[in-house]
């Protein structure tokens, strides 16, 4: 099978290796396409810590395909069976994991790409958020988790003002619902155009989803006392500074909304599973740019600069 090794920083080949065999308890997925992870800058970077090469197929972790072998004792998936795949190795031809680590497509998904891990990342961050109705909601980068977010919320009945740096991003907020959009330049005026929106009270939720600190520091400013600061940013280049004084002052209530457990993730991309299937969400125009596996160098690229016009990146096979 065809699958990509980094070499180094900003340096990958696409290598010929064998194909991954499906140990007790596993499967093996023949994957259709990968989507390409923010979280896979800080790798593709090279910091110090970062060991080349890696392995084949390595950092990619938003596959989705069909299964094409069974290990021994696998129960509840077959061959043949459409699937979203939450393994590691998933920036190449095929990948192999825990069969508890796949969640089957439904028939309503056909054709349809689908990474699941991504969306199930925002279903489990909406949930943890415990946005309800009739509350003002301020999203603080509108990528792909925010637009999702955005929509999320939206449909919970709650305000969104969604704030970024991109014209398109903004525009990409209002077709998903956001009542009000920001554009992420001067940051006193930000908060003074959010107190003005809220009539001087700012928001009972806050979801920083850029993973810098600056973002980090605007979120804690726009949540109003006794609301609630949600981090849903990437934060891994490095330690952040708070402003515990302000955290302290307000009384905010502060939700780290990242998983590590396997079976949270998993059970995030089921709900993203139904809510694509029933209508609830539509991710697809959120695909905005599809890049072959030799291409995935530029497609990191293109995820770290984000041009006008690019939302999510898919490698597909």
């Amino acid at each position: 099978m065809r699958a990509a090794v980094v070499t180094g920083p900003g340096e990958l080949n696409v290598e010929v290796v064998a194909r991954p065999i499906a140990g007790p308890g596993e499967v093996r997925v023949r994957l259709e396409g990968c989507g390409v992870c923010a979280s896979n800058l800080t790798p593709w970077a090279g910091p110090e810590w970062m060991e080349f090469p890696t392995e084949a197929g390595g950092l990619g972790h938003e596959g989705w395909g069909v299964v094409d072998a069974l290990g021994e004792g696998v129960d509840g998936v077959e061959v043949g069976d459409r699937v979203a795949a939450l393994f590691y190795k998933s920036y190449g031809e095929y990948d192999v994991g825990p069969a508890e680590n796949v969640v089957k497509l439904p028939d309503a998904l056909a054709d349809t790409p689908f990474p699941g891990e991504p969306i199930g990342c925002a279903m489990n961050i909406f949930r943890r958020s415990g946005i309800r109705a009739g509350e003002t909601v301020a999203i603080i980068g509108i990528g792909f988790l925010g637009a999702i977010l955005a929509r999320l919320a939206t449909q919970a009945g709650a305000r969104v003002i969604a704030i970024s740096r991109r014209p398109f991003s903004l525009e990409v907020a209002k077709d998903m619902g956001a009542a009000e959009t920001i554009a992420m330049e001067d940051h006193w005026q930000i908060i003074e155009q959010v107190r003005a929106l809220t009539g001087g009270s700012f928001c009972d939720r806050v979801i920083e989803a850029v993973g810098r600190q600056w973002p980090l520091d605007l979120a804690a400013e726009l949540t109003r006392e006794r609301g609630t600061l949600i981090v849903a940013g990437y934060h891994q280049d490095g330690a952040r500074q708070v402003n515990m004084q302000l955290w302290n002052w307000r009384g905010l209530d502060v939700i780290n909304a990242h998983e590590r457990d396997p079976a949270i993730y998993i059970q995030g991309i089921r709900d993203a599973v139904a809510a694509v299937a029933d209508g609830r969400l539509d991710p697809a125009p959120l695909y905005t740019h599809r890049f072959a596996l030799e291409q995935l160098g530029d497609a990191l690229n293109m995820t770290r600069d984000r041009p006008d016009g690019f939302m999510k990146a898919l490698v597909t096979f």
